[in-house]
C-alpha cells in the first residue's frame, strides 16, 4: 500500500485532522465489561517467530528488528524474537545470530518487555545463551504422525530430547514455555483424545516448563472442545494460570475459541501481527490469529492489553509493504484500508 493510499488510522498529526476522527478516535469499540473474564491479557506475540518463519522470500535482518522494536512500541511486552533452530530446517530464521544483537537495549526502553526464543535441542540453547536470551521455549507434538515428520523421532523421544534442556535452562535461571501442537486435531490421524494431549502437557509442565500453549496447529477448533481440553487439565491439577492458547483461524474460528478459553480463566493468548504465519499441512490453514482482532475484541470486552490498536495496525501495515501482499487481518484492514 502506497502512503497515497493509507487512512486516518495510519495518519498522524495535520493528516489526521484533514482526514477526520477514525473509529479508534470516536472511542470504538464500545466497552462493555463482562465480571467474568479475566479484567487484563498478556498478549505472547508470535509474529516475528512463526509468523515469519513461513515466508518463502528472505526477510532482510534489519526489517525483523524494526518489526520488532515497532511492536514492543506499539505497547505488545512479550514478543517471540527468533529460532535457535538449524539455518536448513527454517531458512528464514538463519540469521538468529545476526538479529539478536540488535534487539540489546530494547527491554531498557520498553520496561517489562520479554524476547523469549525458540530452541528446539541443546545445541540450539547453547546458542541462545550465547546471546543471553532472557526466556527460550520448547516445540513438542500431541501426536505422533507429526512428531515424527516434525521432529524425526517419536513424542515420547521429543520430550526425551527436551528433559536436559529444560534442566539446563533451570541452572541459567532462564525461564521455559512448552509449545504443544496438534492439540486438537492432526491432518494425518484427525481427532486427537484429551487425554494424549493432557499427558503430553503434563510431561512438560513436570520437566519444568513455566507456561504450556496449547497450540491448535490446523485451526480446527471449537469452543466446546477448547472448554473440554482446558477442563480436562484443570481437573488434573493444572493451575490454569499455567495454560496459553494459540488458535488458528482456519475455519473462522479463532475468536470463538478465545472466548471460550477466556471464559474458562486462561489469561495468555498466542497472537501473530497481521495474522502472520499459517500451517504447511492445512492447505486452507489461513494463518495466526491476528493480534489486531484479538486486541478488538478484548478492548471491547473492556479487558485491559496494555496495546495501542492503531499503532500495532500501523506496524502491520508496513509489514504487508514489506511482504508486498495486504494483511489478512480483518482489522487492519478496517482501519489502514482493503489494500493494506
Amino acid at each position: 500500500m502506497s502512503p497515497a493510499g493509507e487512512t486516518a488510522a495510519a495518519r498522524t498529526g495535520s493528516e489526521q485532522a484533514a482526514a477526520g476522527p477514525t473509529v479508534l478516535d470516536l472511542g470504538l469499540p464500545q466497552p462493555v465489561r463482562d465480571p467474568e473474564l479475566p479484567a487484563r491479557v498478556r498478549i505472547h506475540e508470535v509474529g516475528a517467530r512463526d509468523g515469519l518463519q513461513n515466508e518463502s522470500a528472505l526477510v532482510p535482518v534489519e526489517v525483523k528488528a524494526e518489526f520488532i522494536q515497532r511492536l514492543a512500541a506499539a505497547g505488545l511486552r512479550t514478543v517471540e524474537a527468533t529460532s535457535f533452530v538449524h539455518p536448513k530446517w527454517v531458512p528464514q530464521l538463519a540469521d538468529a545470530e545476526q538479529l539478536m544483537p540488535r534487539l540489546v537495549g530494547l527491554a531498557e526502553r520498553y520496561p517489562g518487555l520479554r524476547l523469549p526464543v525458540l530452541v528446539p535441542n541443546e545445541r540450539g540453547m547453547d546458542r541462545a545463551l550465547a546471546h543471553h536470551a532472557g526466556e527460550v521455549a520448547v516445540f513438542a507434538s500431541a501426536t505422533e504422525t507429526f512428531a515424527r515428520r516434525n521432529l524425526n523421532r517419536s513424542a515420547d523421544e521429543a520430550m526425551a530430547m527436551f528433559r536436559p534442556v529444560v534442566e539446563r535452562a533451570a541452572d541459567a535461571g532462564v525461564p521455559v514455555r512448552g509449545y504443544l501442537s496438534m492439540c486438537f486435531g492432526d491432518p494425518w490421524e484427525g481427532r486427537v483424545p484429551v487425554e494424549q494431549v493432557v499427558r503430553h502437557g503434563l510431561t512438560l509442565l513436570e520437566m519444568g516448563c513455566a507456561e504450556l500453549s496449547l497450540g491448535d496447529t490446523i485451526g480446527v477448533a471449537t469452543p466446546g472442545h477448547v472448554k473440554a481440553l482446558l477442563d480436562e487439565f484443570t481437573r488434573s491439577g493444572v493451575p490454569i494460570e499455567r495454560l496459553a492458547v494459540h488458535f488458528h483461524d482456519t475455519y473462522g474460528q479463532a475468536l470463538a475459541n478465545t472466548l471460550a478459553a477466556l471464559r474458562a480463566g486462561v489469561t495468555v493468548v498466542d497472537a501473530s501481527a497481521g495474522g502472520l504465519g499459517g500451517c504447511p499441512y492445512a492447505k486452507s490453514a489461513t494463518g495466526n490469529l491476528a493480534t489486531e482482532d484479538l486486541v478488538w475484541m478484548l478492548h471491547g470486552l473492556g479487558i485491559e492489553t496494555g496495546v495501542d490498536l492503531a499503532a500495532l495496525a500501523r506496524t502491520s501495515g508496513w509489514m504487508a509493504r514489506h511482504l508486498g501482499r495486504p494483511s489478512p487481518s480483518r482489522t487492519v484492514r478496517a482501519l489502514l484500508g482493503p489494500t493494506s
